[in-house]
This record gives C-alpha cells, structure tokens and sequence, in this order.
C-alpha cells in the first residue's frame, strides 16, 4: 500500500510541475522585461545574432541600433536574423530581445 501512495504523490507533483511550466511567459527565455519608464511600449534588441546585417522585426528591417530600444506596439512580433522566433512585448514594458539560441 506504501508503494502505491508513494506512486501516486509523485504523479500529483509531476502534473503540478507540468502544469506550472504550461503557464510560464516564453517570452522571458528569449530576453527581458522592465517597466517603461513613461508607460510607452518599446523594444531593444542586444545581441546581433553573431553579426546579422539586417535584422526584420514583423517582416521589416529594425531601424534601431544593437541595444538601443525603440517604440513598438504591444502584442505579438517576429523577429529574424539567421532563423525567426515570436515573442509577446506586454504594454507599458521595455522588452530587451537578447537570445537567438533555440
């Protein structure tokens, strides 16, 4: 009878982790984000991915400089150098994009 209920707390946490992990913001394994100072949305990408010339943010080229943030609208962007990802920048949030890697 042990056996089983150990068998069976065990099951409970793993569905608790799995559970916890399903809610987590992906977003922040691919950067970071901080209040905007004047409640503005904006976007700073840190990294160039290794040297990329141009990098697309929602099919068009950034306009802004490695690590310099600039203006964006809240919701849901692509990104692209060498290989495209999607990340949610949340409203009134600097959102710092700094990892390519998978």
């Amino acid at each position: 009878m042990r056996q089983f209920s150990v068998g069976l707390v065990a099951a409970a946490w793993l569905l608790i982790v799995l559970a916890t992990a399903s809610c987590l913001d992906t977003t922040l394994s691919r950067g970071k984000k901080t209040p905007s100072p004047d409640g503005k949305t904006y976007l700073a990408v840190m990294d160039d991915n290794g040297g990329c010339e141009s990098i697309l943010v929602d099919g068009e080229v950034w306009p802004h400089g490695v690590g310099e943030r600039g203006e964006i609208e809240p919701g849901e962007h692509t990104i692209d150098c060498h290989g495209g990802y999607v990340f949610t920048v949340p409203e009134g949030f600097v959102f710092e994009f700094d990892y390519w890697g998978p």
